[in-house]
């Protein structure tokens, strides 16, 4: 199996914790997303459901949200959550004569083949319909972010040194510069969209060093260390941690491309 496919079906080997330790997403997005869709469209394919995290906050401002998730483990517990789920990749998903207001992927869309996904975005979405895909990318203190760095460079090169999407630490908003352009370049290769715009949204939140070893281990890579390493890592994560006195601020910047389906106003949605 190819390591980024392993990596991408990995999540669901531990949805419970996904679900509890991954971040949400700021109202601000959500809002505009919902104020986006064309006339009284509410419906939204969120692709890649997971668990549902995204598709919550979707629904609670009005939204009807159908999830594509390639991944029964995830998709169980959407189920759970009241959300219809179609167990495929965007790229083989069939809308079935269906169309909708809105496609969004928060977290999501690097798995995916950015024309392949455009062209079905296009395939699936009303005129004027949205296409918003989007990710959270990761400011933390500088002092945080240099000991949680540290942490890593010592492990990873001794215990996993091909983990991917590890690194010495969370991906700032650099990391997704270049997801965000090939998205944008694919949605306008398609012509099928109109000129797409960069949005970003900055929020934070607050992390007990228990919180933050738990999302620790839902991030892409995490099973393809040892146990040794995986132990390892999160003691030195969590002493440095309760160095600085047992809880932090995260700093967020959600960072996406959004477009809207032609023959919509030929303009940037921003």
């Amino acid at each position: 199996m190819p390591i980024i496919r392993e990596v991408s079906e990995g999540f669901g080997a531990d949805a419970q914790r996904y679900h509890r330790a991954r971040p949400g997403y700021p109202a601000a997005l959500i809002d505009k997303i919902a104020q986006s869709l064309p006339g009284a469209e509410r419906s939204v394919v969120d692709v890649g459901i997971g668990t549902g995290i995204a598709a919550t906050l979707l629904r609670d401002a009005g939204l009807d949200v159908l999830g594509v998730e390639p991944d029964e483990r995830m998709a169980a517990l959407a189920r759970e959550a009241g959300f219809p789920v179609e167990v495929a990749r965007i790229e083989d998903w069939d809308p079935a004569a269906r169309s909708f207001g809105a496609m969004t992927a928060a977290q999501a869309w690097h798995w995916v083949d950015p024309l392949a996904g455009a062209a079905r975005a296009a395939s699936a979405l009303v005129p004027g319909g949205l296409l918003a895909v989007f990710w959270n990318s990761f400011m933390p203190p500088e002092e945080v972010s240099a000991a949680i760095g540290a942490v890593y460079q010592n492990v990873l090169p001794r215990v996993a040194p091909d983990a991917p999407s590890m690194g010495g630490g969370p991906p700032g908003p650099g990391a997704y510069r270049q997801l965000c352009d090939t998205a944008a370049g694919a949605m306008a290769a398609t012509g099928a969209f109109g000129e797409p715009g960069h949005w970003r949204f900055d929020w934070s939140r607050e992390y007990t060093t228990a919180q933050w070893l738990d999302a620790t281990a839902t991030f892409g890579g995490w099973g393809r260390i040892p146990a040794e390493g995986q132990r390892e890592i999160l003691d030195g994560i969590g002493e440095a941690i309760d160095n600085f006195g047992g809880s932090f601020t995260m700093g967020y910047a959600t960072v996406g491309v959004a477009a809207a389906r032609a023959p919509a106003a030929r303009r940037a949605v921003s």
